[in-house]
């Protein structure tokens, strides 16, 4: 795909995000549009950059990895993908925001790399609002009690939740799975625990993300949207 054809689309989905927004009363700035670059090459990842586009998210930590060094340092990198516990050492320091936590051991993992290196590394817990048992998450009834352990952990942030919504042949169908997301984000807030911030909810894709928007998504993940399909 060519600079202008992902300038139009760029364009065309901050436009789509800012009229959900209306449609709520939402004020737009508070939405943040990450490009999906999976399986795109650095180049092309370049030419959104200077679209305008600087946040971008990686399903793969060797990818992220081999493509960072590549690309203007200005790029803020999230990883959105399953992250293995033996990956952890390589991606911790790299990422602004770790979106895909599914259990307390992954994120015991992530606060020991952190230490190793003295930082703080922020995280949003992945929710499976659905059930989908090919998918990864936290079940949500168990949730509330996981979180009070997971935030003992010293060197983790948790900025909030994710979740990836089935796939369905209308985003009418998926509207709940995002409201029940912002409900149990809300309950966790009235938690007050500690370094527990409900700030971002990581939700909405290509084919959903305007729904998403109207239900609270403050993170949208979009990629074919943006680049095309992918060459798997």
């Amino acid at each position: 795909m060519d600079s202008d054809s992902i300038n139009n689309n760029l364009m065309k989905v901050t436009d789509e995000i800012q009229k959900a927004c209306e449609r709520v009363g939402r004020d737009p700035s508070t939405v943040k549009l990450i490009a999906v670059s999976k399986n795109f090459s650095a180049e092309t990842i370049r030419e959104a950059f200077v679209a305008g586009q600087y946040l971008f998210g990686e399903n793969r930590v060797q990818e992220l990895c081999t493509k960072m060094p590549l690309l203007p340092a200005e790029i803020e990198w999230h990883l959105i993908g399953t992250l293995q516990r033996n990956k952890v050492k390589n991606v911790v320091g790299k990422t602004a925001l770790i979106h895909s936590v599914d259990s307390f051991s992954l994120a015991e993992e992530i606060s020991k790399q952190a230490i190793k290196k003295d930082l703080l590394v922020n995280i949003l817990l992945q929710v499976n609002i659905a059930g989908e048992s090919a998918k990864h998450g936290f079940a949500p009834g168990k949730l509330m009690e996981e979180i009070k352990e997971i935030c003992k952990l010293s060197r983790i942030k948790i900025k909030g939740l994710m979740t990836i919504a089935p796939l369905v042949d209308h985003p009418e169908k998926v509207r709940l799975i995002f409201r029940q997301l912002k409900i149990l984000a809300e309950s966790i807030e009235n938690l007050q625990l500690p370094r527990v911030e409900m700030q971002e909810l990581s939700m909405g894709m290509s084919d959903d993300f305007q729904v998403a928007v109207e239900e609270g998504a403050t993170l949208v993940r979009i990629g074919s949207r943006i680049f095309g399909r992918r060459n798997y």
